[in-house]
């Protein structure tokens, strides 16, 4: 089927002369012979939909790149629907971001603005980018993750050195490289009895032989996570369910579907296109949320708490993340809408490729708050992992007691982000030049 995805560079320009007027347009151009258009335009408004256009011109600048990246129609490539499938490439994984912090941007801009837009649209249009962003955002969660735990194994076995990080390939998705086994042991994880392979990584001679385990089971449980997240993502790109978002955003690339479509008084036009109420309201939702996080024990040295249910057998969250990750949500949406208000947010060509907390916010204390929530996160699903793996039947007790000091080493990485989150916040808020 051909696909009738939009393309941006087609698209004329903020500010350029509007083509003819077409059937159901809600803002008709003004002809000689036609009515002046309604008296709903208003700075605010005019702010909104810009945001909305850029946002969506970058999502389908991204999408142009992944069709250039030599993508099958079905969203997978040949090799990648063969048993082994291969790296994901440095320009899937941009592409991938790209695409998420889009779709991230639209989804959050629409939440927090829904009441001057189209209810109808906005109703189907928020969940669809929400579940774009999520699949999209997994390869790369697994990824970080893995990386995150081996890095904490060497640093809490006294190495010198860390590994390097490895690419998803189809002899790693299939069995992973064996961590090397410390000096006066034989063999290695796998295969009993015979020596490691000589290898070009950094020395990890120093881990014991728990922790190398636990590496090894843990890098087989992740990577696998890992290619399947991958496989799922690019499926994702090819469906349907996909091609009919991108449709509806290239169509948003040149025409935001605001709720005024007649003509209003003045004070109702002022009063449904300003923004600042909204946004005000997305940054009390935010204070309200942090007011109810436990900031006192936070700012302790010490919390005997964030061990507590660390022996549950029920793999769910740690009852005491929920509230922190709401908080995170919150700091989001309220980032965007300051974004709006003030229009400093990333351009169609500036993709640093940075955290997701240190784009487009002016507002230090912001970013600064964003980002330990970021390592608030990043450490509790760490910690999750770990449990996870601990929870693997018939493993050595080395490898269980290991995958335990590291699942403690992860909580201690939450609270050290809540304590980096509640000092931040604190601080009076202090604005970039």
């Amino acid at each position: 089927m051909a696909q009738r995805h939009l393309d941006p560079t087609d698209r004329a320009p903020a500010g350029a002369s509007p083509g003819p007027h077409t059937p159901g347009d809600p803002h008709p151009h003004p002809t000689p012979d036609a009515p002046p258009p309604p008296p709903h335009s208003h700075p605010d408004t005019d702010a909104l939909a810009s945001y909305l256009r850029a946002q969506a011109t970058e999502f389908l600048r991204a999408l142009r790149r992944h069709r250039e990246s030599g993508a099958s129609p079905n969203g997978a490539s040949p090799a990648a629907r063969s048993a082994t499938p291969p790296a994901p490439s440095t320009g899937h994984v941009d592409t991938a971001r790209a695409l998420r912090r889009a779709a991230r941007r639209l989804s959050g801009t629409l939440h927090t603005f829904q009441p001057l837009l189209d209810a109808d649209w906005a109703e189907t249009m928020r969940p669809e980018l929400a579940w774009l962003s999520g699949t999209l955002a997994m390869e790369h969660a697994y990824a970080s993750r893995l990386e995150r735990l081996l890095q904490a194994l060497h640093r809490l076995s006294g190495s010198p050195s860390l590994p390097a990080p490895r690419p998803v390939t189809g002899r790693t998705a299939a069995a992973p490289v064996p961590f090397a086994t410390p000096p006066g042991t034989s063999g290695t994880p796998g295969t009993p009895g015979t020596p490691a392979p000589p290898t070009t990584q950094p020395d990890r001679g120093n881990l014991t032989v728990g922790a190398a385990k636990a590496g090894a089971l843990l890098d087989r449980q992740l990577t696998l996570a890992r290619t399947r997240a991958h496989s799922t993502a690019l499926q994702a790109l090819g469906s349907s369910r996909f091609h009919a978002v991108a449709d509806k955003v290239a169509l948003l690339a040149s025409e935001v579907p605001l709720r005024a479509t007649g003509p209003l008084t003045a004070p109702a036009a002022a009063t449904a296109a300003d923004l600042r109420p909204l946004a005000t309201a997305a940054k009390d939702r935010l204070a309200d949320a942090v007011a109810a996080l436990p900031l006192v024990t936070a700012g302790s040295p010490y919390n005997a708490q964030a061990l507590v249910h660390g022996l549950s057998p029920d793999p769910s969250p740690h009852p005491q993340d929920a509230p922190w990750h709401q908080v995170r949500l919150l700091l989001r949406l309220h980032r965007y809408a300051v974004e709006v208000l003030t229009g400093a947010y990333p351009g169609a060509t500036a993709d640093t490729g940075g955290t997701e907390g240190a784009d487009g916010c002016a507002d230090v204390r912001l970013i600064a708050a964003g980002e330990a929530l970021d390592r608030h996160r990043d450490a509790s699903e760490a910690a999750a992992a770990a449990a996870q793996a601990a929870r693997t039947p018939r493993i050595a007790p080395a490898t269980a007691y290991a995958l335990g000091v590291l699942h403690a080493d992860q909580r201690h990485e939450v609270e050290a982000a809540r304590y980096a989150f509640q000092h931040s916040w604190r601080k009076e808020p202090v604005r970039l030049p």
